[in-house]
């Protein structure tokens, strides 16, 4: 305990920003990409144990933790760290299957107005005309796409009607919920998907009239 203590006090400052770091970045990975939670810790996992290594080699001998760091040479470091792991994961494969299958049939549409809004506000997860931004070509950007894409398809896919759908009929009482589309897909590149209030409701009113479904838009449902 007693060297857990002096740990603390000769490096709380460069331990404190290393934490915040981890936080932040775990946050902007998970909810502005929706990369899943586990990669997110896996990957600074792997930046932490290669960073160290790094300092270790800076350092030019072998760190003693309870002793003042070098704040210059652990920017470094970590910077070093960062830069190996986003070099290193671009060679995983998962995430460059950026196909899209034949389109075999869609919903009856009440109206082109509908299918007008569904394209833009769920079509790149829940459709096999999926437009792959810039950033799916960069991993782990790459890895959430392809997960978002799988997952959207798996659960309603509107470019093959022609056979079960998971959850397709639910579609306006997950836009009345606010799931889709989701804040990450909306936040950064997928503008065109941020409807306003009007079009919104416009996309459940057409949705229910399409699937035959009753879910409102103003928090109303009947028994």
């Amino acid at each position: 305990m007693d060297g857990v203590a002096r740990l603390l006090r000769s490096n709380w400052v460069p331990i404190a920003i290393g934490v915040t770091f981890l936080v932040v970045g775990s946050l902007v990975f998970q909810y502005v990409l929706g990369l899943n939670a586990s990669v997110v810790v896996v990957l600074f996992l792997l930046t932490v144990g290669i960073a160290l290594g790094i300092y270790r080699l800076l350092n030019r001998s072998p760190v003693a933790w309870d002793q003042p760091l070098s704040p210059s040479k652990l920017v470094v470091a970590g910077v070093a760290g960062f830069v190996v792991v986003a070099l290193a994961i671009q060679a995983v494969p998962f995430g460059r299957d950026r196909s899209n299958p034949p389109v075999t049939g869609e919903p009856a549409w009440d109206s082109s107005r509908t299918r007008e809004l569904t394209v833009r506000a769920c079509f790149d997860c829940h459709s096999n005309e999926v437009e792959y931004p810039w950033y799916s070509e960069i991993a782990p950007m790459s890895w959430a796409v392809q997960l978002h894409v799988e997952e959207g398809r798996a659960k309603a896919n509107y470019s093959e009607w022609d056979r079960p759908q998971k959850e397709g009929d639910d579609s306006a009482e997950s836009v009345v919920e606010g799931e889709m589309p989701p804040s990450y897909y909306t936040l950064l590149t997928h503008s065109a998907a941020r409807l306003t209030d009007a079009e919104r409701q416009e996309l459940i009113d057409g949705l229910n009239a399409t699937f035959g479904t009753d879910d409102r838009g103003d928090g109303n449902h009947d028994d």
